[in-house]
């Protein structure tokens, strides 16, 4: 009842008003002053836009832009900066071109797990992001990038709306699900793969929601109210590396304000940050409908693109007229615009496109099963239970999503997938087995028979898209991060009878297990694993393959050891610890730590090694380590190396992710993996010269497979 009560919403009802204004669908014309005396000012390309435009031409680009700014009127170029609506003939958002002078807009579509279901296409539906975190391999998530990129270009669109890159600040956030997960360091890894995969093919991704933005249910009011510190080493280190490193070719401002002010108005974020000290080349778009607030003061701040609609920006020509914009002030925006479009060759592109083939391929399905498989998280595994045993020929399945096509929630990430494998069509795929669906949350007395007699008991259980998902379309934040009671009352009777339980959680983050995971012999965390789900979790329980994922979130103990989640209040302070780095500073062990996950396999980690005891501030310390499979299986193990800054003039977190790598090894056999920690990745920002700055200190590396392990360490200095 909750979900579909926030699906009646003010958004839901702004969005039908402004989808009736006839202004934003008209087509832009030279208007009433398309004779004037008028000339741009000419621009010099910078490194920045150099490298924004890769190796298309910049210098004859933006003197092209320089010729389009002089030739269109105040209302084209104003046409061009803000969204005409859903376009059904063209399946995407629209922002409109404008023939006349070449430049063919803009054809925007979500988004973070593939082709979005407002086109009511159907694709392939990947595992969600927070599973692909989970893999820990920025190297598969550039392949994730790319294939949605191919999918979505295959009906004609151009800017993907994604990556989702904010903080998990909390797991009860009802979008946890499309982020990667609550570190800023492994967030910028994997954030930046997608971006560098997606743009590979020649689509522009979005990296979203700027900044400080992860609650649902007051996502349009609140005020998150964050110290300089906190902002910098915290929330926005990501942003950063996606766009200095990635060369991200948009970003799209958040609905939430930031110390007073909204997203889109926040000249601090949009222009002295992104603009200033990161020197971001592309443009900014709004989050849609309600997320610009403003129209001369949201384009001074920094803002682009106005999305889905115009109602603030198409008051932009009337404020030249009165002398509030200077029309230089609105042409440097637009150059932003028309860079993007010049840059990534838009203008050359053929139209219409549909490329049916690309979208569900065997390819881009086998990739989601190998993601899938490579996400699971093994939490548990006492004697033995997994592997399931090569004799064991019947299997009792029960749990509310054990027949369910369980890939995420329902809001704007929403896919309708080709096929979705359910966990029953996956194990009762496999020859030999006979699997038995015992549905619903009691026993009966044949149920009760049923889960005797078989060799294996299979639970899968956890969230679904009546329990988490974006706020207004879908869900909202959760309730709980406890199980619903009547799945952990299915879970204890069913223990009672049988001695090899095994049960798979489904969901987009953390849910906790403590007050019933004793009961069981295995615990799977299994996201919501995509197209080919059913398929990943069997070839997972059987042992096809030893599990590999690792928990991009720590599971606590219980909710109260986390910080507080208010997802009611208009004013929320965020805080400078949370997650790990939270539980860590309060000597408080996670259920299950972050960077966690057992394997069919062990391993040794040995010969900690630094290429030197001491660095500058701009050096970097590489540390390798020895890593042995000791065990009787092929496996993966992903190396982590977390630092802690001793005798800091400021208060931190005990220690910090700050590099990991991963190694997959027969049984018996060794291999050095390396560990790069750069020196810059240790600053704080000093708010007495408000900078970054490295302190000249001694650093703790702790190396190990989870953040709560450190079974190798050594020191260096920054000098």
């Amino acid at each position: 009842m909750r979900s579909a009560l926030l699906r009646f919403s003010p958004l839901v009802i702004a969005f039908s008003l402004l989808a009736c204004d006839p202004r934003d669908n008209a087509p832009a014309d030279a208007g009433t002053d398309a004779v004037r005396d008028y000339r741009a000012e000419p621009f010099e390309p910078t490194d920045a836009t150099r490298a924004y435009c890769g190796d298309a031409d910049d210098d004859a680009i933006e003197a092209r832009i320089t010729e389009i700014l002089s030739t269109l009127t105040v209302d084209e170029k104003v046409a061009l900066m803000h969204g005409s609506g859903y376009s059904s003939s063209d399946r995407a958002w629209r922002v409109p071109g404008n023939e006349r002078v070449g430049v063919p807009g803009f054809r925007m579509l979500d988004g973070p797990r593939g082709l979005s279901r407002f086109t009511r296409v159907p694709a392939t539906a990947f595992p969600v992001a927070m599973m692909r975190g989970a893999t820990w391999d920025p190297a598969l998530e550039r392949d994730v990038g790319a294939a949605i990129a191919r999918e979505v270009r295959s009906i004609g669109v151009d800017v993907l709306l994604a990556p989702t890159i904010n903080v998990l600040r909390h797991p009860r956030w009802g979008r946890a699900q499309e982020t990667y997960g609550e570190d800023s360091h492994h967030m910028g890894e994997l954030g930046v793969a997608f971006v560098q995969g997606a743009q590979a093919e020649g689509v522009i991704a979005s990296a979203k929601h700027f900044a400080a933005n992860s609650i649902e249910n007051t996502r349009h009011e609140v005020d998150v109210v964050i110290d300089e510190r906190t902002l910098r080493e915290v929330y926005l280190p990501h942003f950063r590396r996606v766009v200095i490193d990635g060369r991200v070719g948009s970003v799209m401002s958040a609905y939430n304000r930031v110390n007073g002010l909204y997203c889109d108005q926040q000249s601090h974020l949009l222009t002295d940050i992104l603009r200033g000290e990161w020197q971001f080349a592309g443009f900014v778009e709004s989050d849609w409908v309600l997320g610009t607030h403003g129209d001369v003061d949201s384009l001074r701040a920094g803002l682009d693109v106005e999305m889905p609609f115009g109602p603030n920006f198409r008051r932009l020509p009337a404020a030249i007229t009165s002398g509030a914009l200077d029309e230089r002030e609105l042409d440097a925006s637009l150059r932003r615009v028309l860079r993007a479009q010049l840059c990534f060759g838009l203008d050359e592109r053929q139209r219409p496109v549909d490329e049916p083939s690309v979208r569900g391929s065997a390819e881009h399905l086998a990739l989601a099963r190998e993601v899938a498989r490579r996400g699971i998280v093994l939490l548990r595994n006492d004697g033995g239970a997994l592997p399931i045993a090569p004799g064991a020929t019947s299997i009792a399945l029960l749990g509310r999503n054990a027949d369910a096509e369980n890939i995420g929630d329902l809001g704007s990430s929403s896919v309708i997938p080709q096929g979705v494998v359910t966990a029953l069509e996956g194990l009762g795929e496999r020859d030999g087995v006979t699997v038995t669906h015992v549905p619903g949350t009691t026993l009966d007395a044949a149920g009760e028979a049923t889960v005797r007699a078989a060799d294996v008991v299979v639970i899968v259980t956890g969230l679904d898209s009546d329990d988490e998902g974006e706020a207004d379309i879908a869900a909202g934040d959760r309730e709980s991060l406890a199980l619903r009671a009547e799945e952990v009352a299915l879970i204890r009777a069913v223990a009672a009878l049988h001695d090899r339980v095994v049960v798979v959680l489904e969901g987009g983050s953390a849910i906790t297990t403590g007050e019933w995971d004793g009961d069981i012999e295995a615990l799977v965390l299994a996201f919501y694993p995509g197209s080919e789900g059913g398929r990943a979790i069997a070839d997972v329980l059987f042992g096809d393959v030893s599990p590999s994922g690792r928990l991009p979130f720590s599971i606590p103990a219980q909710e109260s050891d986390l910080p507080e989640f208010d997802n009611v209040s208009h004013t929320v302070d965020y805080g400078y610890l949370h997650g790990y780095r939270h539980l860590a500073a309060n000597e408080t062990p996670a259920r299950y730590p972050f960077g966690f996950g057992l394997s069919y396999s062990t391993f040794t980690l040995s010969e900690l090694a630094l290429s030197s005891e001491r660095t500058t501030a701009t050096g970097t310390i590489t540390a390798t380590v020895r890593v042995t499979n000791t065990g009787t299986v092929r496996a993966r193990e992903t190396v982590q190396a977390y630092v802690g800054a001793r005798g800091s003039s400021v208060t931190r977190a005990p220690y910090d992710l700050r590099a990991f790598a991963q190694v997959q090894l027969d049984p018996g056999t060794s291999e050095t993996v390396t560990l790069a920690v750069r020196a810059e990745d240790l600053a704080y920002w000093n708010e007495t010269s408000s900078r970054m700055e490295v302190e000249a200190i001694e650093y703790e590396l702790r190396v190990g497979t989870h953040a709560e392990d450190a079974r190798l360490t050594a020191t260096f200095r920054v000098e």
